[in-house]
């Protein structure tokens, strides 16, 4: 009798600095922490291998293991991976002394070591992204305060400058903070070059996708007319009716966290999602991509640096 096996992802909590330094010694995603749980019995089937011993457990009772990959092991990817795990079970009744097979589905995750949150990621063709917004919020400022010069951070319907109370709000857990483009950036020049190498307010060895990112994306998904479909939540959870188009077969899930306009108002949640990227257009105003709740398309505009926008973060 084979062994079902379900996993949860740990993300390696990697030590913080105040630097802004990249570490290029840290891959936070190659090197993980993967607690396995595991129940018997069920069917499964084989995968990548994994040696016997990475995986020092019994099998007759239910329980849990840790496993650390080395550094190297690649189990990052859009899709969930198998690992092949082979352990000799110590019930004769039921298992004999047999090795037996079981796979773990890997699911991608990483920890943003500034602050502990945890996003998914997807691999859209040869780009990683992460599949929530960008929840970093190093200080926060109600819609009245704005600048184009000034880096600042929102979270929709907050009007107040205490970070535990606009962390602890529904809208930051569902939508994320909204960054002007000075946030964003965190201090790097404009780029259009693919990928971008802006840093920006994106955690070490990720970054802030470029306009060429961006229309990158689009383009493997088939053009803006219908790349937005792609990459939209489907149903009406957190979008208004109709979310037109909406499969979100890439697994981006792209909420309508709406924005902070340059008018000191919230404005368009439940309806759009908007995103910086890294490349100005204009003095005072970059480029962002946006989708609607009424449509299959994937918008761009030149936008003031001002407005708060989401950010969603490209691996390195």
């Amino acid at each position: 009798m084979f062994l079902f096996i379900q996993l949860l992802v740990i993300g390696l909590l990697i030590t913080t600095t105040n630097s802004c330094k990249k570490d290029d010694t840290i891959d936070p995603i190659i090197k993980k922490d993967v607690l396995i749980t595991w129940a018997n019995p069920a069917d499964i089937t084989e995968g990548t291998a994994l040696s016997a011993t990475q995986l020092n457990a019994t099998a007759d009772v239910a329980g849990t293991f840790v496993y650390t990959p080395a550094i190297g092991t690649v189990l990052s990817g859009g899709a969930n991976q198998n690992l092949k795990v082979d352990f000799t079970p110590t019930d004769a009744v039921n298992y004999n002394t047999a090795t037996k097979t079981v796979t773990i589905n890997v699911t991608n995750v990483f920890t943003d070591p500034r602050d502990g949150n945890v996003y998914h990621t997807v691999t859209i063709g040869t780009q990683i992204w992460m599949v929530e917004n960008l929840r970093y919020l190093p200080s926060v400022t109600g819609p009245g305060t704005g600048s184009q010069t000034v880096p600042y951070c929102y979270v929709y319907g907050y009007n107040g400058t205490v970070v535990a109370d606009a962390k602890a709000t529904s809208n930051y857990t569902t939508y994320g903070v909204l960054y002007n483009w000075t946030a964003a950036m965190n201090g790097a020049a404009s780029s259009t070059a693919n990928p971008s190498g802006v840093q920006g307010v994106c955690p070490t060895g990720w970054h802030l996708p470029s306009d060429a990112e961006w229309t990158q994306l689009t383009t493997y998904l088939g053009g803006e007319s219908v790349a937005g479909g792609k990459l939209k939540e489907t149903g009406t959870t957190h979008w208004d009716s109709p979310n037109a188009g909406a499969t979100n077969e890439t697994g981006f899930t792209a909420l309508p966290g709406g924005y902070r306009d340059w008018d000191s108002t919230f404005y368009n949640v439940g309806y759009y999602g908007y995103w910086w990227g890294a490349t100005e257009g204009n003095a005072g105003s970059a480029l962002d991509r946006y989708v609607g709740y009424d449509d299959g398309e994937v918008g761009s505009y030149y936008s003031y640096e001002e407005v708060g926008f989401s950010v969603r973060c490209v691996r390195d």
